[in-house]
């Protein structure tokens, strides 16, 4: 990381920011361009590794790319504000803070695995539980994205 001043190693403090953000990014390999794709997403961190939960339709793009190739990347922001510079252009910054991460997309089959991944992502977005039953998981595709390098960094104006 370029700006060491800016990077964040404290768990927690990543944690905070995921925990900030609503929508994941997942960038995947496709042909000519790299393909990114916003997405609600759930997520757990246990045992060192943080593994993001998405769901999408049964079928389109995204799967076709992850079937090609499961390597992705993720980026997740929070806490954005614009910072004013009056009447310099060159004075105007920004507040952030974001994680980024490189790791593995899967499309699970196991039906235990598809329900805690969707009680994963409704408790983030929506701060409850709701109880997801085994008929609901075959009406989605849910892939897990387990993450082998993360890093995050921000940018906190006083």
């Amino acid at each position: 990381m370029r700006r060491t001043d800016r990077e964040i190693t404290d768990i927690g403090e990543i944690i905070g920011i995921i925990e900030s953000a609503g929508v994941l990014r997942l960038g995947l390999f496709s042909d000519e361009y790299p393909y990114v794709v916003p997405m609600h997403f759930g997520y757990e961190y246990a045992d060192g590794v943080f593994t993001f939960y998405v769901h999408c339709a049964r079928e389109g793009r995204k799967l076709d790319l992850i079937d090609r190739d499961p390597r992705v990347c993720i980026e997740l922001e929070g806490g954005t504000r614009l910072i004013s510079g009056g009447d310099v252009p060159c004075e105007w910054g920004a507040e952030y803070s974001c994680v980024m991460g490189f790791g593995t997309a899967v499309r699970l089959t196991d039906t235990g695995e598809k329900i805690k991944g969707l009680s994963l992502l409704m408790k983030h977005q929506t701060g409850r539980e709701f109880e997801i039953t085994p008929g609901m998981t075959k009406a989605v595709e849910v892939i897990a994205v387990r993450i082998g390098s993360i890093s995050a960094k921000a940018r906190k104006v006083q």
